[in-house]
């Protein structure tokens, strides 16, 4: 990109940190955004309308209503339709205008895609809900040199933590391990309401763009904290995050960690997604003829509306989602038997 819209970017430019300089470097950067519900819809808003390059938008699932009080790029309209995250957040943002080039994927992130999702990006950004998608944009950034930022919202309030390989703590720093399922309070058993999803994501966005837009020389002054904060007490607390010299992600130094997260091969069991009363079923890796599904379990099917993309069903009080890559939502259990029992009789060819 050879250069910014002067007079978009007019208020931008007069903040002294960011200046002409700044703004450029943010025109020429890409970032990978992965998870665009609730924290990621914000942070995609804020980076598209600051003028970020290039924007990289990831999610596996589809909109419900429940998700429209603090999913922000979301409508209705997207909620009856069942839309695609990925998609639905883009052309949000694309009626919004502006420069911002927009790649967009209705995929599941794990250990055989993330490399290529990635590719070029300078900035990866933790829009998702669960850990083992963070555990893994950790064990990647470490290993591949690329800054993070980390955040988690939940009831009023969360955590963000900017993460910068081989100079601050990465989060196996912080959290070793990922604690056992369960043990934590989720969006599902503490609920969540939206200004703390506004809060954490304004404060992961503030420091995307100071990494995006710093030179090395100014990067080095930045020194990341885990900051914690609650909208409802209107408390914040920024706690020292220093390496660990033992951390197997990032305690030898960029790219001389151990990754299980990276390394580990690709989970193919059904996932139940959190609060959702839905469960994945992974892909196969090949493409399924949509349109001759539609057409098979048309006869059984309560509905059936092809998406383009993908192909929405219901049938037995479940909802069913096809992805382009096999990949399936079954909405209305938590069973992962039952998801694929339905999976194999309506879907498998």
């Amino acid at each position: 990109m050879s250069g910014f819209d002067a007079a978009r970017f007019d208020r931008q430019v007069r903040f002294g940190p960011l200046g002409s300089a700044g703004q450029q470097r943010l025109a020429e950067s890409r970032v990978l955004l992965v998870g665009v519900g609730a924290l990621g819809g914000v942070l995609a808003q804020n980076l598209f309308r600051a003028g970020v390059g290039q924007l990289v938008l990831c999610d596996r699932d589809v909109v419900e209503l429940s998700n429209l009080p603090r999913q922000v790029l979301f409508e209705d309209r997207h909620a009856a339709q069942g839309a695609a995250k990925a998609e639905a957040a883009a052309e949000t943002l694309r009626r919004f205008g502006g420069p911002t080039e927009l790649e967009v994927h209705s995929t599941h992130v794990d250990a055989s895609n993330l490399a290529d999702l990635a590719s070029g990006a300078d900035l990866l950004l933790d829009g998702t809900d669960n850990l083992g998608t963070r555990y893994l944009l950790n064990d990647f950034s470490q290993k591949m040199g690329i800054p993070w930022i980390y955040g988690g919202v939940v009831g009023s309030g969360g955590l963000v933590l900017p993460i910068l390989p081989g100079k601050s703590a990465c989060l196996r720093c912080i959290f070793p391990d990922p604690p056992p399922p369960g043990s934590l309070p989720t969006c599902d058993s503490a609920g969540v309401i939206p200004p703390a999803v506004g809060a954490i994501a304004s404060i992961q966005a503030g420091a995307a763009l100071r990494i995006l837009s710093s030179i090395d020389d100014e990067l080095a002054a930045f020194e990341p904290k885990l900051l914690q904060l609650d909208v409802w007490s209107g408390t914040t607390l920024a706690l020292d995050a220093p390496r660990r010299p033992d951390c197997p992600a990032c305690g030898a130094g960029p790219g001389a960690g151990t990754y299980e997260f990276l390394e580990a091969p690709p989970g193919r069991d059904p996932v139940v997604l959190c609060g959702r009363n839905t469960v994945q079923l992974p892909g196969t890796g090949r493409a399924p003829d949509l349109a001759a599904i539609a057409a098979r379990v048309a006869p059984f099917a309560e509905e059936v509306h092809d998406l383009g993309a993908m192909l929405r069903i219901r049938v037995e009080a479940l909802v069913l989602t096809l992805f382009p890559d096999g990949r399936a939502l079954i909405e209305g259990t938590d069973e992962p038997d039952r998801a694929r029992a339905i999976y194999d009789r309506y879907l498998s060819s």
